[in-house]
């Protein structure tokens, strides 16, 4: 009993498990980051062009 106990706290293939899943967090944490600047700064650009047409245009 005493020898499973020992291989059982020697196995370290679950912290490979959760190495994995910690670098998988942060890269998914970094695309939304990222892809929530992008998304604000397309909107802003797209504003902005709105408002060029319609000063051209004329119209509101």
């Amino acid at each position: 009993m005493l020898r499973l106990i020992k291989n059982f706290y020697a196995d370290e293939s679950g912290a490979t498990v959760v190495e994995y899943g910690l670098i998988a967090a942060l890269v998914c944490v970094s695309v939304i980051s990222g892809a929530s600047m992008m998304g604000s700064t397309i909107n802003n650009t797209f504003v902005e062009l709105d408002d060029a047409v319609n000063t051209y245009t004329g119209s509101q």
